[in-house]
């Protein structure tokens, strides 16, 4: 380590739970986030000060007027420009040292079981049902730790769902692939703009510790968020062994 980067990360070295060896493991590793929008632009931004050695942003969309109230890896003078792009900006802004790597695509199952299998913890920062179904379900085929964070009016949720681990549960156990939702999206019910910068930061943190091996992950429980109140639940998700995705009768 640089003197540099002894210097920048030295707020993490002075912690017990990281030091020195656990910010090695943290620039030694590699975090893919999906979506660069409410949730990513914190995750990423975070991860990215920390020092992540290698960080994969994938999003489709291009940065919006709309989005400026609470993505925060954005501006208004890269309105229009990929949002994998534009975070790629701040981050760099921030940490040149990190190396960044953009996908400007969506997240379908062929680009996800390539990605995820070359990264060390994804961190599902979507919107969509379907897109963390498929993230998921990579995760749990190659073994991959899953940071999940969702949003929406002023309610939001938090998850660490570990395939290593054989107790662990998956997103599907949770969030069963056959019980739909109806989508609900903030371009129609809204979000205060704090919450997405709340439980983005959190899957940060949740991501930093699975790479430096600090603390204990929260697996195997659902942390949800009322942020008229600012009330936690915390519900333990024990594992399904009729999981369609990591069920025994699957695996």
């Amino acid at each position: 380590m640089t003197d540099d980067e002894l210097l920048r990360y030295s707020r993490h070295i002075l912690l017990e739970e990281i030091g020195v060896e656990g910010q090695e493991r943290i620039a030694a590793g590699s975090a893919l986030v999906i979506g660069a929008g409410g949730l990513g632009s914190p995750a990423a931004l975070y991860l990215g000060t920390a020092g992540v050695g290698r960080l994969t942003l994938v999003d489709h969309d291009t940065v919006d007027l709309t989005n400026l109230q609470r993505q925060i890896a954005h501006a208004m003078d890269r309105i229009g420009q990929p949002k994998v792009d534009s975070a790629r900006q701040a981050i760099a802004a921030l940490n040149p040292q990190v190396r960044i790597e953009t996908v400007a695509q969506r997240a379908d199952a062929a680009l996800l079981d390539a990605l995820v299998a070359a990264h060390d913890v994804v961190l599902d920062c979507c919107d969509n049902f379907a897109t963390r179904q498929a993230v998921n379900a990579a995760c749990v085929r190659h073994g991959r730790p899953l940071v999940s964070g969702a949003a929406i009016r002023f309610d939001g949720q938090l998850a660490v769902y570990d395939a290593r681990s054989p107790a662990s549960p998956c997103y599907a156990c949770v969030f069963p692939p056959d019980a739909v939702p109806e989508e609900t999206r903030c371009a129609t019910l809204g979000v205060f703009a704090p919450l997405v910068g709340i439980i983005g930061a959190m899957q940060a943190a949740e991501a930093l510790k699975l790479l430096a091996q600090a603390g204990t992950p929260a697996t195997g429980a659902l942390l949800m968020l009322d942020a008229r109140t600012m009330d936690w639940t915390r519900l333990r998700t024990p594992r399904h062994a009729a999981c369609p995705v990591c069920g025994t009768a699957h695996a």
